[in-house]
């Protein structure tokens, strides 16, 4: 792996400069990881920017993202490559000729054998090999950064498939032997943590839980992302989405869906957070329907009136209410 950062600063200047903000945690996993050659994980909520931080250091190194998403059901062909055997017979049938020309002065059987041998290149080469993301890594002529994405999506046994890979980068290929990285990949996974990952793969890698922000981490977020909102209602969109994530709701709301309400704001030209603009862009914020009512009637309902306190006498003893 080559050496992109030469100091923890430099990654934090480097992501500032594609718009990610780099907490000094962050910053020194990610010099780490390369300085170290080993896989960084990402741990944490959906939406707290984890898939934005590989897309970051791939934008600082001038390098290529290549992206696997994982899925239930993932298997080892769509993630490392599948072999062509339709485009190997079409190409067999259509140099027939050509093979008939090549053996049909064979004096024997042998001969013939060793003629096919000798152009065995042509049916047993890159060209019937369909490249899927991890072996497009590997092969890369020049470095990239792989983001395996939401590896706990993914079975357990592809994550075992996925350890020897990321231990040595080379795969056997059957038809063309063993495939070597030619540059070693930077590699970022990602887990939004609905599973615990195996002790084996977490050893191979550096470990980074990143959590949702602070309230003035998210404020200097907002302000880089949508500087067209006003910094007083910047800050009172952020105060709201810091109280929503204390409550007991099923999805909290992520970064993301801070930044998409702060867009929704500025679009419907918002000066201020009232009960008309909160009510009707609410959902953009909570995506669960016991989450949108819980939130109603916790942060959006009228306080109830305040009880009628008894009045006293000039004696201050409890005046007796009658019906007049």
């Amino acid at each position: 792996m080559s050496n992109i950062f030469d100091s923890t600063n430099s990654v934090k200047t480097s992501l500032s400069a594609q718009n990610y903000i780099a907490s000094d945690e962050i910053a020194t996993i990610v010099y780490l990881a390369q300085k170290l050659g080993k896989p960084l994980l990402a741990e944490g909520p959906a939406g707290v920017g984890k898939t934005e931080l590989a897309k970051a250091i791939a934008g600082a190194a001038g390098y290529e993202l290549i992206r696997l998403q994982c899925y239930e059901g993932l298997d080892e062909s769509k993630a490392l490559y599948e072999w062509e055997y339709s485009k190997q017979l079409l190409y067999t049938q259509l140099l027939r000729d050509k093979l008939n020309d090549k053996l049909g002065n064979a004096a024997s059987l042998a001969e013939a054998a060793d003629r096919i041998a000798r152009e065995e290149d042509v049916f047993f080469s890159h060209r019937f090999l369909l490249q899927r993301p991890l072996l497009r890594a590997i092969l890369s002529e020049k470095p990239v950064v792989l983001l395996i994405d939401e590896i706990d999506r993914a079975d357990a046994e592809f994550e075992a498939f996925l350890l020897e890979i990321l231990s040595d980068f080379q795969v056997s290929v059957p038809e063309l032997g063993t495939l070597t990285a030619k540059h070693r990949p930077f590699v970022v996974l990602t887990s939004n943590n609905t599973r615990e990952l195996s002790e084996a793969l977490k050893r191979r890698c550096l470990y980074l839980f990143i959590n949702y922000p602070s309230l003035e981490e998210e404020l200097a977020v907002v302000h880089l992302k949508v500087p067209g909102l006003n910094p007083k209602l910047a800050r009172q969109a952020v105060e709201f989405v810091q109280r929503l994530r204390k409550a007991d709701l099923r999805k909290s709301p992520s970064i993301s869906e801070t930044l998409d309400w702060a867009n929704a704001l500025v679009s419907l030209n918002a000066a201020n957070i009232e009960k008309d603009t909160l009510e009707d862009t609410l959902s953009v914020l909570i995506k669960h329907e016991a989450d949108l009512q819980k939130v109603k009637r916790q942060f959006m309902a009228p306080p109830p009136p305040p009880s009628a306190r008894p009045r006293l006498d000039e004696n201050n003893n409890l005046r007796r209410f009658s019906g007049n």
